[in-house]
């Protein structure tokens, strides 16, 4: 009855982790395993965490960088022991170091994980240990080894993981119940070995430079060190020795593989953009910190970040000019051709906007990020119909979007669709589990579609569906 939340810093590695051997011993996952835990139990488990993590947690609504996220852990799991890849993937807007697994395919990323990854193959390695540990069903496993089996313990445990990390404060792991489990919060030694193994080799097989898991722990160790008296707690919880940094990188030097993807464009324009996001400084000052941070290290995430930077201070011509001179080199990149549909947008420019989003559009059909800022184009052109109708497609691939339904209640509001207002907000407030909040959006619809029978069958059916989960959440 256990969760690990505070996993990158906690690898115990050794030569014999890492080896390239064909037959990696898969443990037996079968029926012994399901019968104390089943996979639906675990789907229920991490519906529970997901619904607290939405709720209370603060989140990065950031499409560009989730679509990012999304298409590289989905990439890295093609390569993983991962059959069931229904993932959740939640951006947590924090800027400490930290990710995270839970049962039901739930994968968690703080913003400071791209911070302190030099390279999308650092990054690669933290993901890749976190799918081993799906794919291990380390938490069914360790529920197998502590015999216990009342699911309505579990989803208390789930509640108690769920606060420490929306408070940031692993200690919130010892109040109420969870206190008695505290000490099976973490992942044993050998699950541990387990989810270093076949996230290493994950992680060769993706392409990746074996080197990368190594050279990650050294930058967590350098946060440690400077951080002196007061480290972060993941590193007191699990601290990185230099052996375990040298244990790391020569493991990677033995192998036979050479080469391997260090880096990619991308990344390094989402890691700027996340840049400005954090920077600690007022408009102007962040525009001047991140002139001066280009000017002695232009790379592409400085001077995406400085391109954001002037967005953010309604310096917009200038923003445009920076930017125009990334696209000379990178013509064809959708992240930057985004940004700059985003400038246009900010600057009140909608026609110029709505061009070249549809040129994004055009190349990509149905593409996710360029999707939101043509309706948002939409929206605010007063176009709510074309903007609704938008959001509905995207909602058809990704209805457990609690950002989706809260921008497309918003649209409607705006429109003066009040009753699609109410049902959206309703399943708004369903995805964070707010099944009371829930229902009154649903009734408040309901009062206002007494002319339409259809719509009030439909409403009815949530209506329903609302007071049934919430019958069951009072029974556990």
């Amino acid at each position: 009855m256990f969760i690990r939340l505070l996993v990158i810093a906690g690898m115990l590695i050794s030569q014999a982790t890492f080896s390239q051997e064909k037959d990696l011993n898969l443990p037996d996952l079968g029926d012994r395993v399901s019968g104390v835990i089943s996979l639906e139990q675990e789907k229920l488990l991490g519906q529970s965490f997901i619904e607290q993590v939405y709720a209370q947690a603060p989140l990065i609504n950031d499409p560009i960088i989730q679509e990012y996220t999304e298409l590289l852990i989905y990439r890295l799991s093609e390569s993983s022991q991962v059959e069931d890849r229904d993932f959740t993937i939640i951006l947590i807007d924090e800027k400490s170091l930290n990710a995270f697994a839970a049962p039901g395919g739930v994968i968690g990323v703080n913003g400071g994980l791209f911070l302190n990854a030099d390279n999308e193959a650092q990054l690669s390695s933290v993901l890749s240990h976190e799918l081993a540990h799906l794919s291990q069903r380390h938490f069914a496993r360790r529920v197998l080894r502590g015999r216990d089996t009342n699911l309505a313990s579990s989803l208390v445990m789930v509640s108690a993981i769920a606060l420490a990390l929306v408070s940031n404060n692993p200690t919130a792991f010892m109040t109420g119940p969870a206190a008695l489990a505290q000490q099976q919060l973490r992942y044993s030694r050998i699950f541990e070995r387990e989810a270093d193994r076949y996230g290493f080799n994950n992680l060769i097989t993706a392409g990746y430079d074996p080197h990368a898991m190594g050279q990650m722990f050294e930058n967590m160790a350098k946060i440690g060190k400077l951080a002196g008296d007061n480290p972060p707690e993941f590193l007191l919880t699990h601290p990185v020795s230099s052996s375990r940094v040298s244990d790391a990188l020569n493991a990677a030097g033995q192998i036979e593989f050479s080469g391997g993807k260090k880096n990619t464009i991308n990344f390094e324009f989402i890691k700027g953009r996340l840049q400005a996001r954090y920077v600690s400084l007022p408009p102007q000052s962040a525009v001047r910190y991140f002139e001066k941070l280009t000017q002695d290290n232009p790379t592409n995430e400085n001077q995406y970040a400085y391109i954001e930077a002037l967005k953010s201070n309604g310096s917009f011509a200038q923003a445009l000019l920076r930017l125009e001179e990334l696209l000379t080199k990178y013509p064809k990149n959708l992240i930057l051709n985004m940004a700059k549909s985003e400038i246009y947008l900010a600057d009140q420019k909608f026609d110029k906007a709505n061009q070249q989003i549809d040129k994004v559009l055009n190349i990509s059909p149905g593409n996710y990020p360029a999707s939101i800022i043509k309706s948002n184009v939409l929206s605010a052109q007063q176009k709510t119909i074309q903007a609704e109708e938008i959001l509905r497609e995207l909602l058809i691939s990704k209805n457990n979007d609690p950002h989706l339904w809260m921008l497309l209640s918003e649209i409607q509001r705006a429109g003066k669709n009040i009753v699609g207002y109410h049902l959206s907000q309703g399943e708004y407030y369903l995805l964070l589990g707010d099944l009371e909040n829930a229902l009154n959006q649903f009734q408040l619809a309901l009062g206002l579609s007494a002319n339409s029978f259809q719509t009030s069958e439909l409403i009815m059916t949530k209506i329903k569906f609302a007071q049934d989960r919430l019958g069951q959440k009072r029974g556990l």
